[in-house]
């Protein structure tokens, strides 16, 4: 009969390295106080790493870089949990994505349809913050991504050169899928989603 532990790894094999965790995820094999345990044993072992209180990974190793870190979009995910529950990258760090912004902020914010969290990895804090249905409703898409980004920056400081930046950046499937959520944006934002869908025209 396999042990806690076995049963844990067992998953961890299955999916492979760049796996980010946590307890929630293996409630369905043993008791919370077990699953914790299981774990912290594996973590003391070094089969896994644990990269803050109840955050683990399966660490992806590079031959010259050694461990790698986890992206935020892996924490974000693992933090959120095992439902349906989606994220969202805003504020600075959506600008960033896109390349509107060099900065990558020391605190990245995700929006999301479930609770808030708040973790510390290295010297980044990743923040999932719950937010309304309406700012949710093209998370997960280049849409949800420019609106976060435009409504980061401001209107007022949209100008020609971030639209021009936008535009190098949007593959014809991305403007397609703007176009269709021209409706989902803020007024404003919808006039530049036409502006950039020009091309799939």
């Amino acid at each position: 009969m396999q042990s806690i532990e076995d049963k844990i790894l067992s998953r961890i094999f299955g999916i492979g390295r760049g796996t980010v965790f946590t307890p929630v995820h293996f409630l369905d094999l043993g008791g919370p106080a077990s699953v914790r345990k299981a774990l912290q044993t594996l973590s003391e072992r070094g089969t896994i790493r644990r990269l803050a209180r109840g955050l683990y990974d399966y660490p992806r190793q590079h031959p010259k870089l050694g461990l790698l870190a986890p992206t935020p979009e892996q924490i974000a995910a693992a933090l959120a949990g095992k439902d349906k529950t989606r994220i969202q990258p805003s504020g600075a760090y959506a600008a960033n994505l896109l390349g509107l912004s060099l900065q990558v902020p020391a605190k990245l914010i995700f929006l999301t349809d479930g609770l808030n969290r708040t973790v510390t990895v290295g010297n980044q804090t990743i923040t999932l913050k719950r937010t309304t249905p309406k700012n949710m409703a093209a998370a997960g898409r280049i849409s949800g991504l420019v609106i976060q980004a435009l409504k980061h920056l401001g209107r007022q400081s949209v100008d020609r050169e971030t639209i021009a930046a936008l535009d190098r950046r949007l593959t014809p499937d991305d403007r397609k899928v703007l176009k269709r959520d021209i409706k989902l944006a803020p007024a404003w934002v919808g006039d530049i989603f036409r502006q950039l869908a020009v091309k799939d025209d």
